[in-house]
């Protein structure tokens, strides 16, 4: 290294230094100190919080905290007062070698919300490197028939400091034959001729003197030996050389060559070339040299990110009895390629991110480098997919991953992001980066029932506690969110609470009917249940059960009401003659409420005889089989056997006294005879009967004039609204030897008799009943007690087929 020609070179390269460094302060917008290298621990740099417009209260609530690129742990912030403090010693040259600018770069995190600062922090160079020489003692050695003004090149120092602190001036100790010039590098000239037989060696002390306050010196021994005959040196066509090579040079490729020249002739004029001593390692691993030829050649490989200039000192000596030396400098400049791949860092990931979260929140950040210079150092960062999310650059390459749409986590639960960095070099380099971005639930849906509304048969008297049916509700949000839980909205029952009837498992859903249901008591019951999800704030949805209560045959028939002790029937009656009925009611509905009547044997004649009495199938009327005669019993005891259509069928019986009395004319016109304390009131009716019989002729005429509009109505509605579409079709019919009867509990089901008027009663069926032909004949009877009244009958046919919607009542009339 030839100090001279280094004094020059490092004066402008510090002068255009400091201009750029003044732009470049001028022109940035981010927060920059200053601090001298080698301060003490705990110096004060700036109050860090208070120029990024934080304050000290909100330091550790946000988590505030620094990282450093490269500059380790020097720097540090006191989160009590937010003062930047040093924290450990700086060294300037080993942080940043001979670089110009040396600036430990910091990067502040600060969380709710996530902001990010970028500070640097200039470190300044102070003269703590004295002037260093590579060796303690140098020797030169000069012919004795050197001329004057004679130069010889000395090796310069180095000084590790930079700017003026690097400035270094020589001087030589006092001596009447040598004095040092710098000019392009360290030379010593000669001022006197030299005698070889009057001095042989010459020491001198060379030292070196930084620019520095306080200044800094380092010293080196010059041992100066002078030699005899050969007085002309190799000379090369010039002192320095330039060559500019690519990083990507294989090895073995020509750097240059050199060619050194020698006035001398025969051996004093033969040249052998060679790196000048002391000769770095960098430049024996990257270049060889021909000694012969003076070739100097690639043999290592070459990386600009690694070393970017070599100097390499080249020597040319000749082989005379008194060897002398050509000296020259060759400046190897390296040129970079496209040979780094950018790098992709990415910190503080806030994952996973609510599915609510606002447009514009930081999920990560995201910091590129590449080693390269120039064209080829410049990346340019891009993100696939982009939506919902796009890169927003907060300062020179770094940037941030925002959210720039709506999220939906029942749509997409997870999103692979692709960052991609491509430089500007050709042909380009990228790296990829993949951040999976996984979006969080919040509670933003509601139990969703199938339907609804449900509908449950279930048979009365059931077990206390069984099972009747599960709802299900599904969620779309996850975890807590989706979590349901099932509760009854209570409310009342009749005078009961709806808590009492049924019950509803809280995880599975499973309704239970906490009692035995009565049909007769309760034909359907019909609730909620509420599902809601375990979320903040909880949401939830109700669906409508509706319990249809099927009847099984759990009630006898009961005798409505119970029959008079005894009657009291004249011998004279005729065959088929009505002595006595028997009434009675079922509470079920349906085939379980039918009845039917049956006289039981001991009813029959003694001997083996025809009874004389028979009982109505379904009608209970107890009349004569033949005319009673003299041989029959003056008391005739019946038992009658009432039973229903269930499986398995109940029964009930009836026991009828009846008492045959002798004497009295039969009644010409009748053509029934009731005798008894009744007898008296049936007179009373006939007068009226008449009446009544147009009566009941009027509204069984408007009772079909009724159904026939309504029928025509239904089928002229559209198909759909549940008249006239196929389907199986639901009869209700009665004959004259058929009825149904229900209990007088029933809302929609009545039987009204009693003992007042006999022979009156109205039997009303039920739209439940079993189906029957195609065809429903319903006969009203009307009766006369005198010879007066005709028998008048009233024929109704309805040959059509009704849905199951639509009820429809057959009465019949009997006086």
């Amino acid at each position: 290294m030839v100090f001279s020609w280094r004094g020059g070179f490092e004066s402008r390269r510090l002068l255009l230094s400091l201009l750029l460094l003044s732009a470049w302060e001028a022109g940035s917008g981010q927060v920059r100190y200053s601090v001298p290298e080698e301060a003490k621990h705990g110096t004060f740099v700036g109050r860090i919080a208070q120029d990024l417009g934080l304050e000290q209260a909100e330091l550790v609530p946000r988590l505030f905290r620094m990282a450093s690129k490269g500059g380790g742990d020097l720097l540090e912030v006191n989160l009590q007062n937010g003062i930047l403090f040093v924290n450990s010693r700086i060294d300037r040259e080993e942080l940043c070698g001979r670089s110009l600018e040396c600036s430990i770069h910091l990067e502040v995190i600060v969380e709710r919300p996530l902001q990010v600062f970028h500070v640097e922090v200039e470190v300044k160079d102070i003269n703590d490197n004295p002037p260093v020489f590579r060796e303690r003692e140098q020797k030169v050695l000069i012919s004795e028939s050197a001329p004057l003004d004679s130069r010889f090149p000395l090796e310069g120092a180095s000084d590790a400091d930079i700017g003026l602190n690097s400035l270094l001036t020589y001087r030589l100790s006092l001596n009447e034959y040598f004095t040092l010039k710098v000019v392009t590098k360290t030379d010593k000239s000669i001022l006197k001729s030299l005698d070889r037989e009057e001095i042989q060696e010459h020491n001198l002390l060379l030292t070196a003197s930084d620019g520095g306050k306080p200044e800094l010196t380092g010293t080196v021994q010059l041992l100066i030996t002078i030699l005899d005959v050969n007085d002309n040196a190799p000379e090369f066509d010039q002192l320095i050389y330039k060559v500019r090579m690519l990083e990507s040079a294989f090895n073995g490729t020509l750097v240059i060559k050199l060619n050194a020249t020698d006035p001398d002739d025969g051996t004093n004029a033969d040249i052998i070339y060679s790196f000048r001593r002391p000769v770095s390692p960098a430049v024996l691993y990257a270049f060889s040299i021909n000694s012969d030829s003076g070739e100097i050649r690639t043999k290592g490989k070459l990386d600009f990110e690694e070393r970017k200039l070599y100097e390499i000192s080249v020597e040319a000596i000749d082989k005379g009895n008194i060897p002398m030396a050509g000296h020259c400098t060759i400046l190897v400049e390296i040129v970079d390629v496209n040979d780094n791949a950018p790098e992709i860092t990415i910190t503080s990931l806030a994952l996973p991110i609510q599915e609510n979260a606002q447009v514009g929140t930081v999920i990560a950040l995201i910091s590129v480098s590449d080693r390269d210079s120039g064209a080829n150092g410049q990346v340019t960062c891009s993100l696939t997919p982009h939506v919902p999310f796009k890169l927003v650059s907060t300062f020179k390459n770094y940037y941030s991953l925002v959210l720039d749409g709506t999220l939906d986590r029942e749509s997409v639960a997870s999103y692979e992001l692709v960052v991609s960095a491509r430089d500007g070099g050709s042909p380009s380099l990228w790296a990829t980066a993949r951040v999976s971005v996984e979006v969080g639930d919040v509670n933003d849906n509601a139990p969703v029932f199938a339907q609804p509304e449900y509908t449950v048969f279930v048979k009365e008297n059931n077990a206390p506690g069984c099972h009747i049916f599960t709802v299900s509700a599904r969620d779309a949000d996850a975890q807590e969110n989706a979590r349901v839980a099932y509760s009854l909205v209570e409310r009342r029952v009749g005078e009961r609470a709806l808590s009492s009837y049924v019950s509803v498992h809280a995880e599975s859903g499973q309704v239970f009917a906490l009692q035995p249901l009565d049909r007769e008591e309760l034909e359907l019951l019909q609730f909620r249940v509420s599902a809601r999800d375990a979320g903040a704030p909880p949401l939830g949805s109700n669906v409508t059960l509706q319990v249809f209560v099927l009847d099984e045959n759990d009630n006898a028939p009961a005798l409505l009401p119970p029959p008079p002790p005894s009657q009291r029937v004249a011998r004279w009656v005729g065959a088929g003659q009505v002595v006595a009925k028997v009434r009675a009611v079922d509470a079920d509905s349906g085939y379980n409420a039918w009845l039917s009547y049956e006289l039981q044997e001991e009813a029959a004649a003694p001997g083996g005889a025809r009874s004389a009495f028979r009982v109505g199938l379904y009608t209970g009327e107890i009349s004569t089989t033949r005319a009673l005669d003299e041989a029959d019993a003056a008391r005739q005891r019946l038992l009658v056997l009432v039973k229903d259509h269930g499986e398995p069928a109940l029964t009930a019986t009836a026991t009828v006294l009846l008492w045959l009395e002798d004497g009295g004319a039969a009644p010409k016109a009748s053509s029934r005879l009731v005798v008894g304390p009744a007898a008296a009131a049936e007179a009373a009716l006939v007068d009226v009967h008449v009446y009544l019989v147009v009566a009941i002729c009027a509204v069984s005429s408007l009772l079909v004039l009724t159904l026939l509009v309504y029928t025509a109505l239904r089928c002229s509605a559209p198909r759909g609204e549940g008249a006239c579409v196929p389907g199986p079709a639901r009869l209700v019919c009665s004959s004259a030897v058929g009825s149904w009867s229900s209990s007088p509990r029933r809302r929609r089901q009545r039987v009204c008799s009693g003992e007042g008027p006999p022979k009156a009663d109205l039997m009303a069926f039920s739209p439940s009943l079993p189906p029957c032909l195609n065809s429903a004949e319903g006969t009203g009877e009307i009766e006369a007690g005198s010879e007066q009244l005709k028998e008048v009958r009233l024929h109704l046919k309805l040959c059509f087929s009704l849905p199951h919607s639509f009820s429809f009542k057959i009465l019949q009339f009997q006086f």
